[in-house]
């Protein structure tokens, strides 16, 4: 799966953002810099809890053979110790992980399994509070299960149930700030203090970041940035915006080519919602053409976002089209396998918003 991030009117831009030109126009979806889509770096992963969690954590349990007995003995003297070795193995197993979800092409099989896993994590994350791995984990798996479950979702019903659609954006904020926080914590734990000096000196703070530290400043502040995007009336997360874009900035700069170019597919949505407060529709493009430059033709993930959050506001009607329709014939078999549910996922993105056309033009 990939990163990324997607856009309706309603949330449209933040306090410092302006909305698309025409009453239309501001019917284009999801606003600002969400998490549009999914990443082969850790939803997929945390399947792999599901399956081993009870054999890792009953070890202690286990009859000892005679090969094993002095090993055991020591572990045994203290059961914590061995507890806590077996959620750090697996922890770190999780890190690596496998892309089994990544790799599959039913979202709603998908769907119905992440819950069960996320909440693996979480039980993981409580006997080893301070695994970087698990909290990673925790942080993109709660972000894109946001995206692509539940707002996705509610993009897709606003039509014929407002009332539902507005109770599930209310739950993916409050899912976005749950990945926000596992990914504070994380990087807390990579960088020690850093929470409060983001508040006080984010320049400073972030300069000690390090290329290792790039996949949680992308998981949390895309987690930020789709929580305010659903409530620009949330004061406390307007005040933080520019927080988030001086992590997406350093992490940009750390390595920019990070999960074939998901980092330039936030910018995209990015500078497009701040085009009258230091963003510009100029540089939208330009970071749309370096994405599909990294992604080198295996993600369909920048067509959609490049469509949705820069020439709806621009009223580009036909190269909207245009855009959406090589969304739409992507040939995902030709894709790298761990691509395949994200791009499942962003093509139906790309029917919807063509099926919106006459709404949003």
């Amino acid at each position: 799966m990939t990163a990324d991030a997607k856009l309706a009117a309603n949330r449209a831009n933040s306090k410092k953002s302006t909305g698309p030109s025409t009453e239309k126009g501001k019917r284009a979806s999801s606003q600002n810099a969400r998490p549009y889509g999914l990443s082969s770096q850790t939803l997929p992963l945390i399947a792999a809890a599901s399956a081993n969690v009870m054999i890792n954590l009953n070890l202690v349990n286990a009859r000892p053979t005679a090969g094993f007995s002095l090993l055991l003995a020591a572990f045994l003297l203290n059961s914590c110790s061995i507890k806590r070795l077996a959620v750090n193995t697996l922890g770190n197993t999780l890190s690596k992980g496998s892309s089994t979800f990544a790799k599959d092409d039913d979202p709603e099989l998908v769907g119905d399994a992440v819950p069960f896993a996320l909440k693996t994590i979480e039980s993981l994350i409580e006997q080893s509070p301070k695994h970087r791995g698990l909290l990673t984990a925790a942080c993109s798996g709660f972000a894109q299960y946001s995206y692509a479950f539940v707002e996705q979702r509610a993009d897709f019903i606003e039509a014929q149930d407002l009332a539902h659609a507005t109770e599930m954006r209310a739950r993916a904020k409050k899912l976005y700030l749950r990945a926000r926080d596992y990914g504070m914590r994380g990087l807390e734990v990579e960088l020690p203090g850093f929470r409060d000096r983001l508040r006080s000196d984010p320049d400073a703070a972030l300069r000690k970041a390090t290329k290792k530290t790039v996949p949680l400043l992308y998981w949390t502040a895309s987690a930020w940035a789709a929580a305010f995007a659903l409530d620009i009336t949330d004061s406390e997360l307007s005040v933080r915006q520019t927080s988030i874009e001086k992590m997406m900035t350093r992490a940009l700069e750390l390595n920019e080519s990070w999960d074939l170019g998901a980092l330039h597919d936030f910018f995209i949505s990015w500078e497009a919602g701040h085009a009258s407060a230091g963003g510009s529709m100029a540089k939208a493009r330009q970071h749309y053409l370096r994405s599909r430059e990294l992604s080198a033709g295996k993600r369909v993930s920048p067509l959609v976002t490049y469509a949705e959050s820069v020439l709806v506001s621009q009223q580009r009607k036909q190269e909207f089209e245009a855009v959406l329709a090589e969304a739409i014939q992507f040939d995902i078999t030709k894709a790298p396998p761990e691509q395949k549910l994200a791009n499942v996922i962003n093509q139906r993105r790309a029917k919807w918003l063509l099926s919106r056309v006459d709404e949003l033009f």
